[in-house]
Order: structure tokens, then C-alpha cells, then sequence
């Protein structure tokens, strides 16, 4: 990969926060004006979060083509999702950005809030894995990803689906050099590429094909304007109707001023199912299943452990089953205490069941947790 970065990266330009307020409010006009505004990111905006970029003097595979390590460990399950992250989310849910399409597989945007249906992960995702026989994705809160022992082409897991009767072997969504794009990605990102009238770039050196054939489709067409926000040059430069050199923070907190859109805080959510099931009639024996679910309802991992409250029951492993031998009364609460990965340090908490009496009951919660806040904030979906 280190192939693909020269020794010396480009250099790398920085604008006057003048010129960058003054870009901003173009940007801001064109957004104001567009039917169809599509955004477009790499590496770079995951910078101010701690994970490195590529092709900058520090990145990755620049230290790889100079013979240099990096010498601190980047933990992606731990970085919090940067402004600019936040900021598309919230441009997103407000119906202005139409779309995105994303070269980073950090999992920060899935992570942020960005909606599976708007977004396209062409190089795929560390936290999300598929089953090769009946194409079942997997969100992990985890690193999802092959130890690639054989050859960079064996993307399987170790893992299997979870669906009755499939049971095939999960594969990691990475994208490797010489492997193909996903088609269901690739084909949704230029068909949204076809319809923007405006595509803002964040991030990216555009140098990685076939994605940056994606903004290009936009830069080259007469209804379609172009706008790139990178540190260094790209080969797309001269398709821009703006060209902004800057960190991508600088320029989308000025933009949503701007817009009067205030950037939310980062809050990450956890989506909870509870099953409750009961076998036989005249002795039914009760059990409970809790399962995490992304909003689409792809199954999400983020659980180590559930326990019953006041009980010395506890399900330690996926599916968290816990079963009950005594008779349960209507009406009784089933209080459950849920324990999380805790990459952003989230303490445990607790959601209620209520058994109905029937043979099967189900109820959905959501968790919200802001980092630096104490506490989870429950509510019944």
C-alpha cells in the first residue's frame, strides 16, 4: 500500500482564516441554492480525532515508503467523532445533504449518526462484517476485521451468521488494493453523483480510483459545482468552483455559523431489543432474549454482558438469553442491567421489561449516552 504514497508527501497549504470565513459563505450560498448536495470524505476528517491520514507528511503510508513506524497505537473505537463529522450528520437530518459517500473505513460516520441508507462506505467499515452465504451484515463494536494470515484477500472473520439455517462464514468489509469496490455502494454513490448539482469534497486527496471518479462526475458536468476542502493538492483541482485549503473543522464550524445550524455534541446510541418467550401451558417456562439492533435493524454487538437485577442470573455471551424456571406474575418487572464494551468509558445501565402474561412479548429501548455526562438517558421506542 505504502506504493501508492511518495517519499516526500506533498506539501501542505494552509489558508488565512479570513479567506477560510470568506469560502465558507460561498459555500454556504451554493449549499442554500442546491437541490441535491452531496458530500464526499476521506481521511482527513478524521485527523482532529486522533487517527492519522495517508498521504500527509505523517501518514501511513508515507511513514511506510520512507521506512519509518508510527510509534502510538490509534485506537478507532475510542476517537470521538470530530465537528465535521457531527456537522454532516446534522445537515443531513435538517434534508439538506442528500448524500454521502465515504473512502474511510474508521466507522466514525456509522458511529456519529449518519444513516445506513445516505451513505456509501466504498472501502468498507472495521466494525461491520457480512455473512458470504446470505449477505447478513453485522455492526460490531469491535474490530471486525480478518487477521489477513494468508493473503490480503482472506477477509474471513472467524465468525458465523446467526441467522437459523445459514450459519456461513462472516467476512470483514475492508476493501484491499486490487480487490473491487462493493457494487451496491458504488452504484448508489454515482447515481447520486449524477443527480448533485453540488459535491463537496472533505478530507481527501482524491487520488484513490475508482472513487474519485465519483466528484469528478459532478466537477465535469455544466449544472454541477464542485468544491474541495483538502490540505494538499488533488487532481481534481481544476474541476472546482471553489477550492478551500484548510483543516476540515475550520472550514464546516464556519459553515454551519453561517448556516445557523448549531453542530450537536456527540451522543452515541444504542438501539435494544427485549424478546420475552414462553413454552407449554399448563407450567410455561419463561425466557428473555436482548439483542442489539442498528435503526435499520442490521444486528449491532455492543453488550459483554446482561444480568437480571436482584438475581444471580447472567447471560455472558451472544444471544443474551436468560431463562426462568419460577412462575412470573403479570405486571412484573423484569429489570435488566446492561454491560457495555465501555470504549468511551459508558457505565452500566438498566431497562425494564414488563411481563405481559402472554405468551410472547417484545419492547424496544433507546439509549443515548454523551460522553463526559454521566448517565444513559432510556426511552421506550
Amino acid at each position: 500500500m505504502s506504493a501508492f504514497a511518495p517519499k516526500i508527501a506533498p506539501a501542505e497549504l494552509q489558508e488565512s482564516l479570513s479567506a477560510i470565513d470568506k469560502k465558507a459563505q460561498l459555500l454556504v450560498d451554493q449549499i442554500r441554492k442546491s437541490k441535491h448536495f452531496i458530500a464526499f470524505t476521506g481521511a482527513g476528517i478524521s485527523t482532529s480525532a486522533g487517527i492519522p491520514d495517508f498521504r500527509g507528511p505523517e501518514g501511513n503510508w508515507t511513514l511506510r515508503t520512507q521506512g519509518r513506524q508510527r510509534t502510538q497505537k490509534v485506537d478507532t473505537l475510542t476517537a470521538i467523532p470530530t465537528p465535521t463529522h457531527m456537522a454532516l450528520v446534522e445537515l443531513q437530518n435538517r434534508g439538506l445533504l442528500k448524500y454521502l459517500v465515504s473512502q474511510n473505513c474508521d466507522g466514525l460516520h456509522r458511529r456519529s449518526g449518519t444513516l445506513p441508507d445516505r451513505i456509501s462506505e466504498l472501502h468498507g467499515n472495521s466494525n461491520r462484517e457480512y455473512c458470504q452465504s446470505c449477505g447478513k451484515e453485522y455492526l460490531r463494536d469491535f474490530r471486525a476485521v480478518a487477521s489477513y494470515e494468508k493473503n490480503d484477500h482472506d477477509h474471513r472473520t472467524g465468525r458465523r451468521c446467526a441467522l437459523p439455517n445459514c450459519n456461513g462464514p462472516l467476512l470483514d468489509s475492508i476493501v484491499n488494493f486490487g480487490e473491487d469496490l462493493p457494487a451496491k455502494h458504488l452504484s448508489s454513490a454515482f447515481a447520486h453523483a449524477k443527480k448533485a448539482d453540488l459535491c463537496l469534497v472533505l478530507g481527501s486527496s482524491l487520488t484513490v480510483t475508482p472513487a474519485n471518479e465519483i466528484p469528478a462526475v459532478v466537477g465535469t458536468r455544466k449544472a454541477g459545482k464542485l468544491v474541495i476542502c483538502n490540505l494538499q493538492p488533488t487532481p481534481l483541482d481544476d474541476l472546482t468552483a471553489l477550492r478551500v485549503y484548510s483543516k476540515t473543522d475550520e472550514l464546516m464550524t464556519r459553515v454551519m455559523a453561517k448556516l445557523g445550524i448549531p453542530i450537536p455534541p456527540f451522543v452515541l446510541r444504542r438501539r435494544l431489543v427485549v424478546e420475552m418467550e414462553s413454552e407449554g401451558t399448563s407450567k410455561p417456562r419463561h425466557s428473555i432474549k436482548i439483542s442489539g439492533v442498528d435503526v435499520d435493524g442490521t444486528p449491532a454487538t455492543f453488550l459483554q454482558s446482561v444480568k437480571l437485577k436482584d438475581s444471580r442470573r447472567v447471560a455472558r455471551a451472544e444471544p443474551f438469553v436468560i431463562s426462568f424456571r419460577e412462575e412470573l406474575e403479570e405486571g412484573r418487572e423484569l429489570r435488566l442491567e446492561l454491560d457495555f464494551m465501555g470504549h468511551y468509558g459508558e457505565c452500566n445501565a438498566e431497562v425494564v421489561h414488563v411481563f405481559s402474561g402472554e405468551g410472547a412479548s417484545r419492547s424496544e429501548h433507546m439509549l443515548e449516552y454523551e460522553v463526559g455526562v454521566d448517565g444513559w438517558v432510556v426511552s421506550y421506542v
